[in-house]
C-alpha cells in the first residue's frame, strides 16, 4: 500500500491527510530538471536526488550521456524524473531507458515537467506506456531547431541567462 492516512498538525490546525509510504527520489536532467529541485526538496525533505546529464546534438537532434549520479537503491524507489521541457522526447526517453536498466520499474517513474510538445509525449507514452506525464502546458509541436511551438525558446538559456 503506497499511501495511507494521518493526522497532521499545521500552523496550530489539524487536518485529516495522506502521506506516501514509500521511498522517493527525484533524477533531473541536467540542467534545465534542476530548477525543479528546490520545490520538490521543500516538499519533500529527506528526499533523494540523482543527475542525468544529456546533451543533444543540435545538428541531429540526438540525445548523448555525459553524466549519471543516482542513488545506490534506486530500483526500490518510485522516481520523479524531472525536466523543465519536452520537445522531441529523446533525452527524456534516454533518461528513462538509464533508470529501467538500473532496474526501476517503469509503473514507478513519473516524468515531470513545465511544458511539453505533442509529438514528445506521444514518443514516450508509445515508448514507455506505464511512465505517467506530468506537465504543466501542451504545446502541438516542434521546429527545425527542436524546440517546441510556440513554446519558449531554449528554457536553460532563458533561465540561467546564457542564451
Amino acid at each position: 500500500k503506497q499511501w495511507y492516512q494521518r493526522r497532521v498538525r499545521g500552523r496550530g490546525d489539524q487536518y485529516q491527510g495522506v502521506a506516501f509510504t514509500e521511498k522517493l527520489c527525484a533524477v533531473s536532467i541536467v540542467r534545465a530538471g534542476e530548477v525543479m529541485e528546490t520545490a520538490v526538496h521543500s516538499i519533500v525533505k529527506d528526499i533523494s536526488i540523482g543527475k542525468i546529464l544529456i546533451q543533444t546534438c543540435h545538428e541531429t537532434g540526438e540525445p548523448a550521456l555525459h553524466y549519471l549520479r543516482l542513488p545506490y537503491s534506486i530500483a526500490n524507489m518510485h522516481i520523479i524524473l524531472m525536466d523543465a521541457t519536452l520537445a522531441t522526447g529523446a533525452a527524456a526517453m534516454m533518461a528513462i531507458r538509464i533508470l529501467l536498466d538500473h532496474d526501476v520499474p517503469e509503473e514507478n517513474i513519473s516524468f515531470v515537467c513545465m511544458i511539453a510538445s505533442k509529438p514528445g509525449v506521444q514518443a514516450i507514452a508509445y515508448a514507455f506506456p506505464r511512465v505517467r506525464i506530468i506537465m504543466g502546458e501542451l504545446d502541438p509541436d516542434i521546429d527545425e531547431m527542436f524546440h517546441i511551438c510556440p513554446g519558449l525558446g531554449n528554457f536553460g538559456d532563458r533561465f540561467f541567462g546564457t542564451g
